[in-house]
């Protein structure tokens, strides 16, 4: 693993609060990655995503293609995103690294940050928008942005498709690796913990798919039913961070507490919620035979490898939640236009052959997925530095 090309620490004035940046390496002078909020947020972890965010990027790379990968990075705010000061502190942060936003680093929302609350922060701080460093490598510039403010504009029942993305990548990486076990959707039960944006997106496609979520984990606890929840009532009742108004359960609908998910009979597990969720504690309490990684990071290293000599297979976040960022670049490059169905189908499409080539390659190899994940990305970035070069 190499050493990133940027890591800078920003201790806010007002609060004493820290925000984190660090840059894994750039692409065609550009770099791709989130901002997150989150108490507890650390350098260590934003380091991980960016270089998560770095093998993202790898992994969609296609010749074919008009879009082409950037570098990875990532942001963090060490902050609770209800505090009353999170939003004076989102602005403060991006003043101080603004210059890195104007030149090379594209952002947009991560956990505890919505698009909409970062649009209206980087609109605050004088910028143009949150990926306005990758403009200069457009073809046509105004083109380009019409068509992603068009594409966000797009809603399906209700709900904007940039919400829906991310999550339809989930559904169909689990939905690959059910096919490749020859396994049914119909009787196959799911555990979502977290049910904000990629969550509740991954329930609503995999409960259309016809799977089973038997289990949604929130800040409150876990809602169970044995027979199935209700999805679409629950994603109808959650507040802005996920959490659901539990009046809109059934009589059968059970409250846990709240880390009851992980151990509920359920075949698919989904963190879609926070990082380090599953560690060499709790582990032994999982009896699912997938874990599907909606959230960055969910599983600690040391419980994967306890997983695997279980059975357990985890397919990893930079190949499962990669969905949403490569949506937002297939639009703006032009590979895809402002339109759900075309959008959704690419996603399918290409996340199936990922997922396929992953599942090959671990096969082939005798490793674990996240092990292929790696070797995929090691086979893809020398091709990538030496058509368009890089900078570590």
């Amino acid at each position: 693993m190499t050493t990133p090309l940027l890591s800078l620490t920003w201790t806010d004035h007002v609060t004493g609060r820290q925000g984190f940046l660090v840059v894994d390496r750039l692409v065609r002078g550009v770099a791709s990655g989130g901002l997150r909020m989150r108490p507890g947020c650390t350098l260590d972890e934003v380091a991980g995503l960016a270089r998560g965010m770095t093998m993202k990027e790898a992994l969609h790379y296609d010749p074919a293609a008009r879009y082409v990968p950037l570098g990875g990075a990532k942001g963090g705010i060490d902050c609770d995103p209800r505090d009353p000061e999170a939003y004076g502190l989102l602005v403060r942060y991006l003043r101080a690294v603004r210059p890195y936003v104007e030149s090379f680093w594209t952002t947009g929302e991560d956990l505890g940050l919505s698009q909409d609350l970062v649009d209206r922060a980087i609109e605050e701080t004088g910028l143009v928008s949150s990926i306005q460093a990758v403009y200069p490598l457009l073809d046509d510039e105004a083109a380009a942005r019409r068509r992603l403010s068009d594409a966000f504009a797009v809603e399906v029942d209700g709900i904007g498709l940039d919400e829906l993305a991310g999550g339809c990548g989930v559904a169909e990486s689990a939905l690959t690796a059910l096919d490749a076990a020859g396994v049914p959707c119909a009787g196959t039960r799911v555990a979502v913990q977290g049910l904000g944006t990629m969550g509740g997106a991954t329930a609503r496609f995999l409960t259309r798919a016809g799977l089973t979520v038997v289990a949604v984990a929130d800040i409150k606890g876990t809602m169970h039913n044995p027979a199935g929840l209700d999805v679409e009532t629950l994603l109808a009742a959650r507040d802005t961070y996920g959490t659901v108004d539990r009046s809109a359960l059934r009589p059968a609908d059970r409250e846990l507490p709240g880390d009851a998910w992980l151990s509920l009979d359920a075949e698919v597990l989904v963190p879609a919620a926070v990082s380090y969720a599953i560690d060499t504690g709790n582990q032994e309490r999982i009896r699912a035979r997938w874990i599907v990684e909606a959230a960055n990071m969910p599983v600690l290293p040391a419980a994967e490898t306890l997983l695997a000599a279980r059975g357990v297979t985890v397919l990893p976040d930079v190949v499962v939640n990669s969905g949403t960022n490569a949506w937002w670049w297939w639009t703006l490059f032009g590979d895809i236009g402002a339109d759900a169905d075309e959008a959704f189908a690419h996603i399918r499409r290409s996340m199936r052959a990922l997922v396929e080539q992953l599942l090959a390659r671990a096969d082939a190899d005798g490793t674990s997925p996240r092990a292929a994940a790696h070797a995929l990305v090691a086979d893809r970035l020398p091709v990538i530095a030496e058509r368009f070069g890089r900078y570590r």
